[in-house]
Parts: C-alpha cells; structure tokens; sequence
C-alpha cells in the first residue's frame, strides 16, 4: 500500500514541476501579461533598432504600458519604423513625446522607453512620435574606444 501512495506523491510532484516549467516559459517569452484589449498603435522612426524584438516592453517611467507590435524597414527614408500598441487606458500620452531604446541591464533585453514630453494634445490611433534615439550598441561603443585608443596611442609615437 506505500507504493501506491508514493506513486502518487511522485505523479503530483511530477505535474507540479511541469506546471512550473510552463509558467517559467510563459514568463520568459513575454506571453503571460497578454491582455485581450486592443490599445491604439503609434510608431516611432530610428536609424538603428538593433535587438530590439516584437513583443518587447514598452515603458513609461518604469512601468510597461505597450508592446511592440511590428518592426518594419523603409526603403525611402531608410530607417527602421517601430509600431507600437500602446495599452487603451494609457490614452493621455502628449504628442511631443520622445521614444528611446533601452536595455534591461548591461546585456539583457531591448525595450522601448517613452518620456513625456508638454504639448496639451495627446497622442491617438496612427501618430507617429517624432522625438527618438537609437538603439545603443555595445559593439559600436567598443568599436570607438579602440579606435580613439589606437589613434592616440599612434599620435604619442612621434
């Protein structure tokens, strides 16, 4: 009779774990704060949006508010154009308001963060935000230091 009962200690245990590996996984994909509600989509413009993806948070102050819907390339103005779905009760955004990409830590995740800015009207379905920055690229930033180091260290030669 104690097999039977350790069997199903093992098979609840089991489940548990899986259970777990499923909110884990839904946790890292950005799935579980799916909301049904539709928001209104803004877009932004940014000469470089390197690893940012669809679904990365969009953030005010600390707090997400949207998601990345779309991430498309303009093949006239030659940069990459972001939608944004920003979540309905979120609807008192200015329209000079300024979109930067971020990352998470010194490696982790892009996301986009908003910053409002003053103007009495507020941002509806398809404006586009004209204020961003780009994406920072840690490659790039290394890519110039050793470049000014190697110029400097060339220049104190002679």
């Amino acid at each position: 009779m104690t097999t039977r009962a350790t069997e199903i200690w093992v098979g609840i245990f089991v489940a548990a774990g899986l259970a777990a590996l499923f909110m884990l996984a839904m946790k890292v994909s950005n799935l579980a704060s799916y909301s049904g509600d539709e928001g209104y989509e803004v877009s932004a413009r940014f000469e470089d949006v390197s690893g940012l993806k669809v679904r990365s948070p969009v953030t005010m102050s600390g707090v997400r508010i949207g998601r990345v819907k779309q991430i498309d390339f303009d093949d006239q103005a030659l940069q990459a154009v972001v939608v944004m779905e920003i979540e309905p009760h979120h609807n008192l955004l200015p329209k000079d308001t300024s979109a930067s990409i971020y990352t998470a830590g010194l490696l982790g995740e892009k996301y986009v963060g908003l910053e409002a800015g003053g103007d009495e009207q507020n941002l509806v379905q398809g404006d586009e935000i004209k204020l961003t920055q780009d994406s920072l690229v840690l490659e790039k930033l290394i890519g110039q230091f050793v470049s000014k180091f190697m110029t400097e260290a060339g220049s104190g030669d002679k």
